[in-house]
């Protein structure tokens, strides 16, 4: 298949700037994958669509304040990093911009002197290593200096940080939220559980490459970034008992579809794995573990419409796109969001 397949005309007034409240008042769109019928409701409706028995998996990686502004020590220009991957102790794998300003030996201050940071190296794709040091804890620094790492389509600016992030998250280390679980309430889940649905927890921190377009006209010739990701043993049990019941396990957004898929073919079966995982599902791929997925609407010729296509069929999921665009859906990270079973 080729990348541009996978391309549809998007209004740019759909892209969705904000965040909806409630969260969970956003639209859903449900799909039928046998036979692509689709149904229009709210998100607060997916309990009608969830059967007791059937387990949600949902990803519990939190998004860390990412982009941090700094002060280059010796001349006093302005530089901002993006914090993209933890090396250990205080070193950090990060994109500068502008990148000239951060070569080797560089010495950035943060915050009035809270956190500094030397640059030590740099990648083969132009990232900085850079190594930080402040006064207590790291990440409670970060916290008072970082800002949310938002997509680069959304412009405006988010009032509540909690907003991009999901209301049971809680193992940090996200450089851009699992977006799919947005939608949910602390309310909702309560009566999603009532009704006898269990909920499952893995993590997998979302790498800033999941915004990276497809550069090949191949797909088959594209290769993915790397995540880190754990499948806890309780996990394992669940989804388990789950399958020998004859229920089903839906993913809560393309995060947690990835982990359960990479364990079942890294591992020949579910059970606990923790680990990197560059997977790359894309239409014939073989789904071991899903058999439901809740998702957003993706960008055109990503990497995601991709997945969504290889688990409901390319023809379904290119029509729901089509369908989206003209019932006025949101689209991306604050957009609206799709269930298909």
């Amino acid at each position: 298949m080729k990348t541009s397949d996978f391309y549809y005309d998007l209004p740019e007034e759909l892209i969705a700037q904000t965040p909806l409240e409630p969260r969970d008042s956003s639209r859903l769109m449900v799909m039928n994958r046998k036979n692509g019928q689709l149904e229009h409701r709210h998100f607060y409706d997916i309990i009608d669509y969830l059967d007791e028995g059937d387990c949600l998996i949902v990803n519990d990686s939190r998004v860390l304040p990412a982009r941090i502004y700094g002060i280059k020590e010796s001349t006093g220009a302005n530089v901002e990093f993006l914090l993209l991957k933890h090396l250990g102790a205080g070193r950090w794998e990060a994109l500068s911009k502008p990148g000239r300003k951060a070569k080797e030996g560089a010495v950035f201050v943060f915050g009035d002197g809270i956190m500094r940071g030397t640059v030590t190296g740099v990648t083969d794709e132009g990232n900085r290593i850079v190594d930080f040091e402040c006064e207590g804890n790291f990440y409670e620094a970060l916290d008072k200096l970082g800002q949310m790492p938002l997509p680069p389509y959304i412009h405006e600016k988010l009032k509540d940080k909690e907003r991009y992030q999901t209301v049971y998250s809680r193992e940090l280390g996200s450089a851009a939220a699992p977006t799919a679980g947005l939608h949910f309430t602390d309310e909702l889940l309560e009566k999603i559980k009532a009704k006898g649905i269990k909920i499952g927890y893995v993590t997998l921190h979302v790498g800033i490459g999941t915004f990276r377009p497809v550069k090949v006209d191949d797909v088959t010739m594209h290769h993915m970034h790397s995540e880190h990701y754990e499948l806890p043993e309780a996990t394992a049990k669940l989804i388990n008992e789950t399958k020998r019941s004859g229920k089903r396990v839906i993913a809560v957004g393309t995060t947690s579809c990835r982990t359960l898929e990479s364990v079942a073919k890294k591992e020949g079966c579910v059970c606990p794995s923790e680990g990197w995982t560059d997977i790359f599902i894309y239409p014939g791929f073989e789904f071991k573990v899903l058999d439901g997925l809740i998702t957003n609407f993706h960008l055109p010729e990503s990497t995601l419409i991709m997945l969504v296509s290889a688990f409901a069929g390319f023809d379904n999921v290119m029509n729901a796109y089509k369908t989206a665009v003209e019932e006025k859906y949101r689209f991306f990270s604050f957009g609206d969001s799709m269930c298909i079973l």
